[in-house]
């Protein structure tokens, strides 16, 4: 058992996680500190039990529990939260043992993302996953969640509280997915808008907390929440911005990903992930300065892969780039950057290189344009961007952005 922090005024919490050699466990207890950190609760003990398999009982074993009892007494603990999805069962006889308020990892990541969610669809999609949770955590509530109808037409066994519970939590679910599968249709609505009008989209996606939201702000001024805690900002935000090409782009900030996150979360959330599935480009935000910020980065790509984004361009935006002394092991190609979005480095390389990956839906150039044909000026304004034009004796000379399936018409007029 570690003690990591004491003489605080926040709500203490004792963390608590199982190696059965399922994933990095450190490196779990270390992102649970941070998600409790996050929640408004201050880690306080920590403690990793090394096991064959979790206890069906107590996921952990009786026996280490009575040992953590004890230290919950000496440190006035107010909550323990463990590493793992516990089942109903679980949570009570833990609970029954510490004589304690007792989370899971699950319970307190919904927790966070019910704190953060600002925008009506962001509330929905929490709702909904807490919802799924708690239907699928009432069986073995025990029977204290069992009454008896009563009275003159309601005698016999009636309809137990746990029942009662499920089918109001069904009903719940089912309004709620409602509701979102009516805000799903006009996100929809608005990427085939997008698409129709030729608007180029980027999603940044990345882990939590590795500046998706800074660089959105440091870009196009978007005013964005930005933290250093997990899950600062769960909204989806879109901003446009010019790239060097002369062309412009929508960049979106998509939710931020964490190593085992909920399938509840992952469901309720898909719409908003799918902004990803959608985007010309993905952009995915690397912490070069995080010891497994590689290891994080490969959270994202298998999300993005499960979501159908393998055949949309990528790049990699190694970010934070100012908490480090040398980027020597960084690779270096035309699909990587690296930059520092708090101290704004590295921007001009990271536009061009977004503009460089992006499939080619425009050429910009400088035509002559004749008298005759001035009907093609009209043409690139509508689809495309005229920079500057000036008048000559031979003809108009502009500079312009002119969208590919046009350029055949204006190429021989290249000046």
């Amino acid at each position: 058992m570690e003690i990591i922090a004491e003489h605080i005024t926040e709500p203490k919490a004792l963390l608590i996680g199982v190696d059965i050699g399922e994933f990095d466990s450190e490196s779990s207890m270390k992102e649970l500190c941070e998600l409790a950190h996050t929640a408004g609760v201050e880690p306080v003990i920590t403690a990793i039990q090394k096991r064959q398999a979790y206890d069906s009982a107590t996921c952990i074993g009786q026996g280490r529990l009575m040992e953590i009892a004890e230290s919950i007494k000496s440190h006035s603990i107010d909550i323990v939260i463990f590493d793992h999805e516990l089942t109903a069962n679980q949570t009570k006889n833990i609970e029954n043992i510490l004589d304690i308020q007792v989370i899971d990892r699950t319970t307190l990541i919904l927790d966070i993302f019910a704190q953060r969610a600002l925008t009506k669809e962001g509330k929905i999609q929490v709702e909904l996953a807490q919802n799924k949770y708690r239907l699928a955590h009432l069986a073995g509530k025990g029977i204290e969640m069992s009454r008896l109808g009563g009275g003159i037409g309601t005698r016999g066994p009636g309809e137990s509280k746990l029942e009662t519970d499920k089918r109001h939590i069904r009903s719940r679910i089912e309004t709620l997915a409602h509701e979102l599968k009516k805000l799903k249709q006009r996100r929809n609505f608005h990427r085939q808008r997008r698409k129709k009008d030729n608007i180029l989209t980027g999603a940044i996606v990345g882990y939590t907390n590795v500046g998706k939201s800074t660089l959105l702000n440091s870009l196009t001024n978007a005013g964005i929440l930005a933290e250093n805690k997990l899950f600062a900002t769960l909204d989806i935000t879109s901003r446009m911005t010019e790239l060097p090409d002369g062309r412009s782009i929508m960049l979106v900030d998509t939710v931020g990903l964490i190593r085992r996150l909920p399938h509840q979360l992952i469901e309720a959330f898909k719409s908003t992930l799918e902004e990803a599935a959608n985007a010309d480009i993905i952009i995915n935000i690397i912490d070069i300065s995080a010891d497994d910020g590689l290891e994080q980065s490969k959270v994202t790509e298998k999300l993005l892969s499960e979501l159908g984004c393998d055949g949309i361009p990528k790049i990699n935006v190694f970010n934070k780039a100012d908490l480090i002394e040398n980027s020597e092991n960084i690779p270096h190609d035309n699909n990587t950057v690296i930059i520092s979005a708090k101290n704004q480095t590295g921007f001009k390389d990271l536009l061009s290189c977004i503009a460089e990956n992006l499939p080619k839906t425009a050429i910009r150039n400088t035509f002559m344009i004749p008298y005759d044909k001035t009907n093609l000026i009209n043409n690139i304004r509508f689809d495309g961007k005229v920079f500057s034009e000036k008048f000559t004796e031979e003809g108009t000379l502009i500079d312009a952005l002119v969208d590919i399936k046009q350029y055949h018409l204006v190429k021989e007029f290249i000046k």
